[in-house]
């Protein structure tokens, strides 16, 4: 038989190579197949996003509370009107720390003295009963901050009836006349409303935990109280 002259190691090395190129051709094959299986199916995808709807707009409707804080805190600024209320006007900024000590504070220092007498008397009885201070939120306003406050609370509360229940009119105001004070710590409240008729102070309205007024002799009985400022 005649030979081809070719040995078994020329032959060998032949078929391996095919073999090798038939496997990375293979190989390739199947990489292409999945990359563009893996297209379609981010393109299916995007296809299937939705984005969220924008939010429905428009004008929410709100209901008005009584002042769980005594007036003349966290007020409403402006309404068109040119008005702002400043410190010569008895204003106290909320934040704003103020006891009956500050002289230097119109609020306090155009008080009725008698009035202020007699809250002194009280703070310092207070705090040697572990009342550290009355942190005072208003005392003395005049009579453009306090129609100011009462024109703020029609507008608040829609009526001037539901408005005079909660801030008088600068005729009415004892805060005009020196004769109010509203004072802004719990702990102080319920003190006063306990001993302050030891010292003639009296918790005035009912509807206004905070709101004190000299309304009877030290010692004596504090009259009963109105429910409101329309009383």
């Amino acid at each position: 038989m005649q030979q081809s002259g070719l040995s078994p190691s020329t032959v060998a090395p032949s078929h391996g190579r095919a073999r090798r190129l038939a496997v990375v051709t293979a190989a390739a094959v199947v990489a292409v197949l999945l990359a563009v299986v893996t297209v379609v199916a981010v393109q299916a995808n995007f296809a299937s996003f939705a984005l969220p709807a924008p939010p429905v707009t428009g004008t929410a409707t709100s209901t008005t509370e009584p002042h769980a804080t005594p007036p003349g805190t966290g007020l409403a600024v402006g309404s068109g009107r040119p008005f702002l209320p400043a410190p010569e006007d008895g204003h106290i900024s909320e934040g704003t720390v103020v006891t009956p000590d500050d002289d230097d504070v119109p609020a306090i220092a155009r008080m009725d003295p008698t009035v202020l007498a007699a809250l002194r008397e009280a703070q310092t009885d207070a705090g040697a009963a572990g009342i550290p201070f009355f942190p005072v939120t208003s005392g003395w306003r005049n009579e453009a901050y306090q129609r100011w406050l009462f024109e703020d609370a029609v507008e608040r509360y829609g009526s001037e009836e539901v408005a005079r229940q909660y801030v008088a009119t600068p005729e009415r105001s004892p805060h005009v006349t020196g004769d109010a004070v509203d004072i802004g710590s719990l702990e102080a409240q319920l003190w006063l409303i306990e001993h302050g008729s030891r010292y003639g102070i009296c918790q005035t309205y009912a509807n206004e935990r905070w709101h004190f007024e000299l309304a009877t002799e030290p010692g004596g009985v504090c009259p009963e109280m109105k429910a409101d400022a329309t009383a």
